[in-house]
């Protein structure tokens, strides 16, 4: 007498997300969307955001703050360059002050190209880095689609700067680097210490969001524990951390 074995029937595959439904599981149910990118590594819809909100804070800042007091305000964050402009002939100083306005307006309203060559230079060392040393099944557009939907916070940061701004928050305080109170540098002072305000700053909410994210996006389109892709992510994160401070306190 022979016996029929059955199989167990397969485990359905789970719907494909729309890109509206990817942005907002990015949100609330980050692990769809990333777990999606395993179907299709397109990055085009959470870059529009980031690129849109950036250009909409810039222009508010322009309207309501201007990029001249930017320009003052980021001066004085440098003692160095201070100085040396407080050295200048009165005529001289306002033409310094002017080009660097100038430069200032144009390189924030098109900071967003600066974003996608930060996001593609991401995306490629933790590419290389869960690839080569870890081992991880991933492709490099995969890696790209993750860093750019793991930065949606920071467009979430922009807006809540936007309206701080709209709300009409203290321009003599204002800088784009630091334009909310998410991060303990945001209350340091960084003439006294450039150093620890950059490593005070570092520790933003929002940033310490999209690690987390990255994190989670590298562990579900993958074969990587949690704690591997936590320590990749935070491990860069440090080094460029310390870099950047260090870098900040030299030619403050």
């Amino acid at each position: 007498m022979s016996s029929t074995v059955v199989q167990p029937p397969a485990a359905p595959e789970p719907a494909a997300l729309s890109e509206g439904a990817r942005l907002i599981d990015t949100f609330v149910a980050p692990s769809k969307t990333f777990t999606d990118l395993r179907r299709s590594a397109k990055w085009w819809a959470p870059f529009l955001v980031l690129a849109i909100v950036g250009v909409c804070f810039v222009y508010v800042v322009d309207q309501k703050i201007g990029f001249r007091k930017v320009t003052d305000n980021q001066i004085q964050m440098s003692p160095k360059n201070a100085a040396r402009l407080d050295q200048m002939p009165a005529a001289e100083r306002d033409r310094a002050i002017e080009r660097q306005v100038v430069i200032t307006r144009y390189i924030s309203y098109v900071y967003w190209i600066f974003i996608l060559i930060w996001n593609v230079i991401v995306a490629l060392i933790l590419f290389a880095t869960f690839k080569l040393v870890a081992g991880a099944e991933i492709k490099y557009s995969t890696s790209l689609a993750i860093v750019m939907y793991a930065s949606l916070p920071l467009a979430l940061r922009s807006v809540l700067a936007m309206i701080s701004v709209l709300a009409g928050v203290s321009a003599d305080s204002f800088t784009f680097q630091n334009p909310v109170a998410s991060n303990p540098g945001y209350f340091l002072d960084p003439n006294n210490s450039r150093f620890l305000y950059s490593i005070g700053s570092s520790l933003d909410i929002f940033m310490i969001w999209t690690l987390v994210l990255t994190a989670i996006g590298f562990t579900c389109v993958s074969k990587l524990k949690r704690s591997t892709a936590l320590a990749g992510v935070f491990g860069w994160y440090v080094v460029f951390t310390l870099a950047a401070a260090g870098l900040a306190a030299a030619f403050s």
